[in-house]
């Protein structure tokens, strides 16, 4: 039939109204996605009972857990997980920490260093993601303290250096989720992190007399403050450049950017030392990228962003990021549900081994779980650690772990005021 003057205006006529429901659906969701996102901060504010700031020393550190789980599980999985990962990276600009990791050989050669990542995760994600009075958080503190002992003891590793690496795995991960998610913390959330990383700290028998209002701190968010004042003074003398940092650097990049292609990699390169800050950079004897990988990061990490505050509904409550198994019924071990580099601990179920993961890394030429190789049978906290130490300390590890399941408090900062 010829188009007509008549005919065109009854058939805009008729889809008129169908294009103007259809834009008007567009504003719709946008304000719901953006409403839901909010929705489980709102409610956690509600549930728990510090409103205003002089509530935060009341906080437990059962409920510093549970607000960093929804958090880390649920808010920000994948950019909290990049954010710890980075600042066990920003740690090696630091020469007495990346001499002695060298000397050890645990992250400086590509043959230790996949497992040292595996269980340095396994150690950390257990003691955040259980409960402090559970037996698996208290149980990945005593095998860190175990593993970490026999340094400390001969002065190869000061408490300035562990001070410094449990400050990044909090500043990090407020100032990634700042930087570059949906949303910031809120002060709530902050002061459940110095809760909880207060007490995992004492667990360690890490001092804290350096920091400017130990020992009385007023709650953990100024635990937090006082961890960022003390750690920017200590980089501004610490962090230089040296060798060392350089090559355990390049080490730990190879690592990261296992799963890229090989002519990738060059640019993948780039793309890590461009989310260094300038002072890290140099620490780690890098040049700067050029401005646009700058633009390139910073785009991406922006519409990252704004699509998901606008464009996407909230992970369901019922659906949290799990990096660890429940305990297997019949060995009572533990599985990891992912890896980087090499599939340590992790369980050959049917898509471990065959699904388009596996066979991503298959083509790669990269190891993926083929139940040989890589501890498929899963790990036990006793045995995790470099394969010299494993199963040693036996008695050391046991009463640590006993010690603390007695001894971690319910409110660390009321404690500390009495």
């Amino acid at each position: 039939m010829p188009f007509s003057e008549t005919s065109g205006w009854d058939l805009v006529a008729k889809i008129g109204p169908t294009a103007t429901a259809g834009l008007g659906i567009v504003p719709v969701y946008v304000l719901l996605c953006r409403a839901l996102r909010y929705r489980r901060r709102d409610q956690a504010y509600t549930r728990y009972p510090y409103k205003m700031r002089d509530d935060f020393a009341k906080m437990t550190t059962q409920h510093a857990h549970e607000i960093l789980k929804y958090v880390f599980q649920l808010e920000f999985p994948f950019l909290v997980k990049k954010s710890l990962e980075f600042a066990l990276f920003r740690t090696y600009g630091i020469p007495t920490i990346s001499k002695l990791l060298c000397e050890t050989k645990q992250l400086s050669d590509l043959q230790y260093a996949p497992r040292r990542y595996a269980d340095t995760g396994v150690l950390i994600t257990e003691f955040l993601g259980q409960p402090p009075s559970s037996l698996r958080a208290n149980s990945a503190i005593a095998r860190m303290n175990f593993l970490h002992g026999m340094y400390q003891r001969s002065g190869k590793i000061s408490n300035d250096d562990m001070l410094y690496t449990l400050s990044l795995f909090v500043l990090e991960v407020e100032k990634w989720v700042r930087l570059h998610e949906w949303r910031s913390l809120t002060d709530m959330e902050i002061a459940a992190m110095g809760t909880l990383w207060q007490d995992i700290g004492t667990s360690m028998s890490i001092s804290f007399s350096d920091l400017p209002h130990s020992p009385n701190f007023r709650d953990g968010y100024e635990f937090v403050e006082d961890l960022r004042t003390w750690a920017t003074t200590y980089e501004e003398k610490m962090m230089v450049p040296n060798d060392w940092n350089h090559k355990l650097a390049e080490e730990t990049i190879a690592i990261l950017l296992c799963n890229v292609p090989e002519f990738m990699k060059p640019f993948g390169k780039q793309v890590v030392v461009t989310l260094m800050d300038e002072r890290l950079r140099k620490a780690m004897i890098y040049d700067k990228p050029s401005s646009g990988y700058y633009v390139l990061v910073n785009t991406i990490l922006q519409t990252r962003k704004f699509f998901l505050c606008y464009l996407t509904p909230p992970r369901p409550n019922f659906m949290p990021v799990a990096r660890h198994s429940d305990a297997d019924p019949k060995t009572g071990r533990y599985y990891l549900n992912e890896y980087m580099s090499e599939p340590w601990y992790v369980k050959p179920t049917f898509l471990q081994q065959y699904g388009l993961a596996a066979w991503f890394r298959w083509a790669l030429g990269k190891p993926y779980p083929d139940g040989k190789k890589y501890k498929p049978e899963g790990f036990s906290h006793f045995e995790v650690g470099p394969e010299k130490f494993e199963k040693h300390g036996l008695k050391e590890f046991e009463a640590t772990r006993d010690r603390l399941i007695s001894e971690r408090v319910g409110c660390p900062f009321a404690v500390s005021k009495a």
